[in-house]
């Protein structure tokens, strides 16, 4: 690619993971080379499906940092999450970047934000010092006021809206589903 752009995908609905996964098959396809990196999922304890499947591509490298979530472990060190989050934004600007990755995918990174575990302006300096031929995705719910800060920065803000879901009425998660 000549000019790698930034995608935002945002929202209270349900897709914006899976739209991330989507973009990471379509460019594995092309074989390219791809990064994906989560924030505040645990693969190990929640046996999500995606990290199943997507250990089987020789083109992809998978990093998971601050695997807690406060919003599920309210008894976990905030402090402790803040620097595992610096430590992975100091990752992705002296080993990542370097790597020559076509995508790399930041998946939950605006939840970080959102939840004041990383500063919007750390994430803007992660936009300003990717290369410019790669393709940077940031997923995750946030809120306007952090979007209007990113959107001169971003090529694409997709809004994911939900507007029904079985969760509001008592369903839980489902395998295959929704992990």
């Amino acid at each position: 690619m000549k000019k790698g752009m930034v995608h935002i995908y945002t929202g209270d609905g349900k897709g914006k993971t899976t739209a991330s996964l989507g973009l990471i098959l379509r460019a594995l396809g092309h074989n390219f080379k791809v990064c994906l990196i989560t924030f505040q999922k645990y693969p190990e304890k929640y046996k999500y499906g995606e990290f199943k499947s997507l250990k089987k591509f020789k083109k992809l490298k998978i990093y998971n940092f601050a695997k807690i979530c406060p919003y599920f472990c309210k008894n976990y060190d905030i402090e402790k999450i803040k620097k595992e989050i610096s430590s992975c934004i100091d990752f992705i600007k002296n080993k990542i970047f370097s790597n020559k990755y076509d995508l790399i995918v930041m998946d939950e990174v605006l939840v970080c934000v959102r939840e004041k575990l990383l500063d919007v302006d750390v994430l803007l300096e992660i936009i300003k010092l990717k290369p410019p031929n790669v393709e940077l995705v940031l997923t995750g719910q946030s809120n306007s006021e952090i979007i209007d800060k990113l959107e001169k920065y971003a090529d694409y803000i997709s809004l994911v809206k939900n507007l029904k879901h079985p969760y509001d009425r008592g369903i839980k998660r489902r395998k295959g589903i929704e992990y």
